[in-house]
């Protein structure tokens, strides 16, 4: 029988299931049960559930031998909540580790050309982690994803060369992409390999040589920034400015108001506060919008598109997630 390290296997003779842990010879595997104790077991008592994700149909799997402990792989998970993409609402993200190593990772997205990391954390072995549950917007806004991670066990094993990866997913794709079914997921997934070579790592030391260390003795003393004063730091502070527009917070009441009256207050506003700021010579003002139906944002960029000396941009995920946007004045 063949069998690969993370295969979900089911006891012949006996009732109950685990997951193959590590190889012990040509004919017995170690059995991980769910209270974490590994049993060993001969390879022809067990019967296989599932594979990995991914198994190429042309290829046997891994022979039982030694060298075979580490042919796993990682993998960057899409699950819709619906096989028929016009049903389609949301999209959960998973982290798959179908590897013996254990995972450090950080989860980014690229935002205009800054990374925002999303979610960090660690994966043991053959386990999957939720990301983040998203709607289809998330991939307009967003289509490069970032996976870094560093990967070790707690007992011997190779060194492997830490993952940095980046995934491009354009929204339109997953409606025309062949998905894959996997008894780990509800629905079919789109799956994105990250790395399933684990055998042949490259080095990681690097060496010092001479000419290395003539570079080094050559490079002038670093200089830190001269310290800030706290007047100055209350100066450029005061040169930045945010701003609340929703509805709530500029009227007491919008009773007998219409979606477009409402609109119209909250532009009016938008604009005298960014004349203010203008004239002021403030340097940043973040307008905080929502998100609602995407109406207030588009309007707001309609009008930005029309002022010479300023740029603008979506603002800080990690301070208002997608309801914001700012405004950079004289840049």
């Amino acid at each position: 029988m063949k069998l690969r390290i993370g295969d979900k296997v089911r006891f012949l003779n006996e009732k109950g299931e685990g997951i193959v842990s590590r190889i012990k010879d040509n004919t017995t595997v170690f059995v991980e049960m769910s209270d974490g104790f590994e049993i060993p077991y001969l390879a022809s008592q067990l019967v296989a559930i599932h594979t990995e994700l991914i198994v190429d149909k042309n290829t046997d799997n891994i022979e039982l031998i030694p060298d075979a402990n580490i042919a796993d792989a990682i993998y960057f998970v899409v699950e819709p909540d619906h096989e028929m993409p016009l049903l389609r609402n949301e999209y959960n993200l998973y982290l798959y580790n179908a590897s013996a190593f254990y995972m450090l990772y950080t989860y980014s997205i690229k935002d205009d050309e800054y990374y925002q990391a999303l979610k960090n954390g660690n994966v043991g072995p053959y386990q999957k982690i939720l990301l983040k549950q998203v709607k289809i917007q998330f991939f307009k806004d967003f289509q490069q994803h970032t996976i870094e991670a560093v990967l070790f066990k707690n007992s011997h094993y190779r060194r492997q060369v830490p993952i940095s990866e980046s995934i491009y997913i354009e929204a339109k794709s997953l409606s025309t992409s062949d998905t894959i079914k996997h008894s780990e997921f509800k629905f079919p997934v789109y799956a994105f390999l990250l790395k399933d070579e684990f055998l042949n790592t490259q080095t990681v030391e690097a060496i010092l040589n001479e000419e290395d260390i003539k570079r080094l003795r050559t490079i002038k003393e670093f200089k830190t920034k001269e310290k800030v004063s706290r007047s100055h730091k209350e100066h450029l502070k005061s040169l930045e400015k945010e701003v609340d527009l929703h509805i709530e917070e500029l009227l007491d009441s919008t009773k007998g108001l219409g979606s477009h009256e409402m609109l119209s207050v909250q532009l009016e506003h938008f604009e005298k506060e960014l004349d203010e700021a203008i004239l002021k010579g403030m340097k940043k003002i973040v307008f905080i919008h929502g998100v609602g139906n995407g109406r207030l944002k588009q309007e707001i960029i309609a009008v930005l598109r029309t002022i010479k000396g300023v740029t603008y941009q979506d603002g800080s995920y990690k301070d208002y997630g997608f309801g914001a946007t700012q405004v950079n004045i004289g840049k």
